[in-house]
């Protein structure tokens, strides 16, 4: 009982330390992104694209003088492997890296990178501890569920994406579930308190639900489809692009990821940033067919090529934005549908399709939109999963070791 009191307090420790890092990363982004990012007073398309270039050239010069940022795949691998990171130095590349990135109007979000360090974290508690293999896996996991739960103020859905974001095929490691859950629960409280955070979700969707009808049904299994299409179409051309940008020098690599970003806000301006400041305004619109599609096809093409050239950040959020635009869009080509249902179930099916995370996608989506939970979704996302379940973005996702 005496070794589960003291193990449970390293998980209030590291949930707790894991809010105060994402706090204070967040802290900065916000800053960073006021001097340099489109909300800028200084914003010009000619300023932001030299801008832009030259965050790219940064990134290859912080590597090549540091060393490595790593990703979150390398930290999948090493949670498999060893139980945590064992790769904390990259830190000290990731951290700055990701934040010029993600400030400038890079079209990824800082949710891999703040999960990368608050992962780092649990592993690093546990080695001063000289915890095993098993507790250095909870305590990392911890730390990921904490810094999701940062981001997305959602710490069931969190700790669930945590788990099963190692995974292809759903939660395995399922010891570990409880002790996430914990230090996500004290990570929110913490950064509630640090930051005033009310009790609303993070966006708000002004679409009524309506009764519910059998059709409903087929609706989101279609909806499952779509967004499993659109999943393995980002998977398949970020491989793509991933290769094609190898072929510039590393130096020229980033600088070229930037020049096409400046480019693409001549085309949109949803090319640009990680779309959550974005989505309320977007949601609460009322949008034309073209300008979803122009929209939806922008946050695609410029998360593509913010990932695909180098940089630094996380693809959930513009996912959740991606299937914004697809649900909205569908529901004016279908308008007997219900927009609500369509909203949430290719939210929610988009990322579950790329991410592999199928319980999370769905409590994430209800948590940060206060959408109810709809067994529409669930469908949706079970259909999303079933269709996709052979490709995967993130390579190092597999089933637990033996």
């Amino acid at each position: 009982m005496e070794k589960s009191n003291r193990f449970l307090l390293w998980v209030f420790l590291v949930g707790l330390t894991s809010a105060l890092c994402g706090a204070a990363y967040l802290f900065i982004l916000n800053r960073l992104s006021l001097l340099m990012g489109p909300q800028s007073p200084f914003f010009g398309y000619l300023s932001h694209g030299l801008i832009l270039v030259a965050v790219g050239v940064a990134i290859a010069l912080l590597e090549r003088g540091v060393g490595p940022a790593g990703n979150v795949e390398m930290l999948v691998d090493n949670i498999h492997e060893m139980g945590g990171n064992k790769e904390r130095k990259n830190l000290l590349c990731l951290i700055p890296t990701s934040l010029i990135c993600i400030a400038s109007g890079g079209a990824m979000g800082p949710e891999a990178p703040l999960v990368q360090t608050t992962g780092s974290l649990g592993s690093w508690v546990s080695d001063l501890k000289n915890l095993g293999v098993s507790e250095k896996r909870t305590l990392t996991i911890t730390g990921m569920a904490a810094g999701f739960t940062v981001l997305f103020g959602a710490p069931l859905g969190a700790s669930l994406f945590a788990l099963e974001i190692l995974h292809r095929r759903g939660m395995e490691y399922y010891e570990a579930l409880l002790p996430a859950i914990w230090g996500s629960l004290c990570g929110y409280v913490a950064y509630a308190a640090l930051t005033h955070l009310d009790l609303s979700p993070i966006w708000s969707f002004p679409y009524p639900a309506q009764a519910f009808q059998l059709r409903d049904f087929g609706f989101s299994i279609l909806c499952g489809i779509i967004a499993a299409a659109v999943a393995a179409s980002f998977i398949l051309s970020n491989r793509f692009l991933s290769r094609a940008f190898k072929i510039f020098p590393p130096l020229a690599r980033g600088a070229t990821g930037g020049f096409i970003l400046a480019l693409l806000v001549y085309f949109s301006p949803y090319a640009l940033t990680f779309g959550e400041a974005q989505m309320n305004a977007l949601a609460a619109s009322v949008p034309t067919v073209s300008f979803l599609l122009m929209a939806f096809i922008a946050k695609f093409l410029g998360t593509s090529t913010t990932f695909s050239s180098g940089w630094k950040g996380g693809f959930i959020i513009p996912l959740l934005f991606m299937g914004l635009c697809l649900g909205r869009f569908l529901h004016l080509e279908i308008p007997q549908s219900q927009e609500i249902l369509l909203v949430a179930s290719l939210m929610a099916a988009l990322n579950a399709g790329v991410t592999k995370t199928p319980l999370g996608s769905v409590l994430v989506v209800t948590e940060m939109t206060g959408i109810r939970l709809f067994p529409t979704t669930v469908l949706a996302v079970m259909t999303a999963m079933l269709l996709t379940s052979s490709i995967g973005l993130i390579e190092s996702q597999r089933p637990r070791e033996k």
